[in-house]
């Protein structure tokens, strides 16, 4: 059964309209500050101010903490109350689990980056975009706080009690709970997203070549379980992918390595090969004008939850949205069924 300090943290959560018990109050009172002195984190550690970057750090490390908590605290609602209790209680507690999976990431993304202007936000959105309670607040602290589709989700009919870690990923970071380094777990992410050895490289390839500040991986109990990565400038990415990852790449996969064998896995092989030497479609003008970023996103067949997959694309496009980018879109063949309903069930 629940503890007495998790139903405390229930109670807190569930608290009054416009009064947050402790638990949810010390969360926005983190999240706030942690927003409002995101300048700190790139001081370096020789500086006079050198302690702000300190204490910045100290304090979201404690919102993290608090995130990860309530986070666990939704996984053992769902395996342990009462079935009654559990489809009243859930649809908030589950929303508010996806809210703190992206606003962690989002944090932890802030503490990886060397910010010298402050995060951009949209203007204050009407009163009726966004929600009461502490899933209103939390939302309109994210940098697309506005955008009021994304956060407006039917709950699951079955709810899952799965864990999930929503984190960046970034070059010569060092994950050090397992020692692993981050291109280690993007092949594993990779591996785990595809079926063959070539495929990697089509599905995250150039984002972490060129782009890599703005990868994201969804982890569960089984290792990664999603992606989601943006370039912020579409039209140089896409220049740079063209003129240098790309021959690149081709000579590693050359035309004939889909003829190796089905030991390779030589369908799926053939596959890449083929996407590698095609010629990318160019993107419009106007479209790279009202949308400057190109983003992706992908789950592994396993996540059902689309509050995950949701909280995949909030991290990043807030990520975008810090740093600027007005609008985002995302290259999908007509053909590819699964990619076309992701991003459908996403909104």
């Amino acid at each position: 059964p629940l503890t007495l300090e998790e139903v405390r943290m229930l109670v807190e959560l569930f608290y009054l309209p416009y009064h947050h018990g402790p638990l949810a109050q010390e969360l926005l009172e983190h999240f706030r500050w942690l927003r409002a002195n995101s300048l700190s984190v790139g001081v370096p550690a020789t500086a006079p101010d050198a302690c702000g970057g300190t204490r910045w750090r100290g304090r979201a490390q404690s919102f993290q903490l608090l995130c990860a908590r309530t986070c666990r605290l939704h996984s053992r609602f769902v395996s342990t109350a009462g079935r009654a209790l559990l489809y009243d209680l859930h649809p908030y507690l589950w929303d508010i689990r996806n809210m703190l999976l992206a606003a962690s990431a989002f944090v932890l993304w802030l503490g990886c980056q060397s910010i010298t202007a402050p995060i951009l936000l949209g203007r204050d959105a009407e009163p009726w975009a966004r929600r009461g309670g502490l899933f209103g607040e939390l939302q309109a602290l994210l940098p697309v706080g506005n955008s009021c589709d994304l956060f407006y989700h039917p709950p699951p009919l079955f709810p899952s009690s799965q864990l999930y870690l929503l984190r960046p990923l970034l070059p010569l970071d060092k994950l050090e709970h397992e020692g692993r380094s981050c291109s280690e777990v993007s092949q594993e992410l990779q591996a785990q997203l595809s079926r063959a050895p070539a495929l990697p490289g089509r599905l995250l390839g150039s984002f972490l070549s060129l782009s890599p500040e703005y990868t994201f991986v969804l982890e569960d109990e089984g290792g990664p379980c999603g992606y989601a990565a943006g370039a912020l400038h579409a039209e140089g990415f896409l220049q740079q992918r063209d003129s240098s990852w790309l021959p690149a790449i081709r000579h590693k996969y050359p035309p004939d390595l889909g003829t190796g064998g089905p030991a390779l896995g030589q369908d799926a092989l053939e596959e890449a090969v083929l996407f590698f030497h095609a010629e990318p479609l160019a993107v419009p003008q106007p479209v790279l004008r009202r949308f400057p970023s190109l983003v992706q996103l992908g789950t592994a067949p396993r996540v059902l939850d689309v509050g995950a997959s949701r909280s995949l694309a909030l991290c990043l496009l807030s990520a975008l949205r810090a740093n600027g980018s007005r609008g985002v879109f995302c290259q999908v063949s007509d053909a590819d069924r699964q990619q076309l309903s992701f991003y459908s069930k996403l909104g």
